[in-house]
């Protein structure tokens, strides 16, 4: 098995130089948000509550709102977003919590640390920290928040989508969202049942 401990103290962390993946101004980005249920947000907007059951999150627990942890979760490709908004039952309603699909444009460079590089190895984890156990990979999360205060995320490889590059943006990302999207659907839109369908299809997930 992949080695995946329990994440060392920040302050050793630190001392693990962080190998950084820099996206620039302008790259689009794709996330799947809900505007119900349990935690409803606004495509903007970071999520505040938490932790929740998601890999990255890095609020300290109990569970609550935050005020100084906000996470946001995206991709570069709408597929990519779909398996993993969809992955607990690989089905994907698309009226339930009313899911919206939202392209955007980074309006500044963000800084993420590289976790498809050799740093898991490096900080004493592995590639696990993608796959293994979410519990676990949060505690990383919040390890490395508290240790590179200049990150403004992670960049992962989605385990649910062939290793496709995703997203995990933390509150210092906050004023690289603009403030108008390129694209903004509730995935009931018409116009995006056939790319749904498409993508669903090579997931192997159900579209209702």
């Amino acid at each position: 098995m992949p080695r995946f401990p329990e994440p060392p103290l920040p302050s050793r962390l630190r001392e693990v130089p962080p190998v950084l993946r820099r996206v620039p101004a302008g790259t689009r980005l794709w996330r799947i948000y809900r505007r119900g249920g349990a935690h409803p947000t606004h495509w903007d907007e970071l999520r505040r509550f938490g932790p929740t059951g998601s890999r990255f999150d890095h609020h300290p627990p109990p569970p609550s709102v935050h005020a100084r942890h906000g996470i946001l979760y995206a991709a570069d490709t709408v597929p990519t977003c779909l398996a993993e908004a969809f992955q607990d039952a690989r089905l994907v309603d698309r009226s339930a919590c009313a899911p919206w699909l939202v392209g955007f444009a980074l309006e500044r460079e963000v800084t993420l640390l590289d976790l498809c590089s050799p740093w898991p190895t490096a900080a004493g984890a592995s590639m696990a920290i993608c796959s293994g156990p979410r519990s676990r990979a949060r505690r990383w999360s919040r390890a490395i928040h508290a240790a590179y205060l200049e990150l403004d995320g992670l960049g992962y490889a989605s385990s649910m989508n062939g290793g496709s590059p995703a997203f995990a943006l933390y509150e210092r990302a906050e004023d690289a969202l603009p403030s108008r999207p390129d694209l903004h659907l509730p995935l009931e839109d018409p116009r995006l049942l056939t790319p749904i369908m498409n993508a669903a299809a090579v997931l192997g997930y159900v579209v209702v």
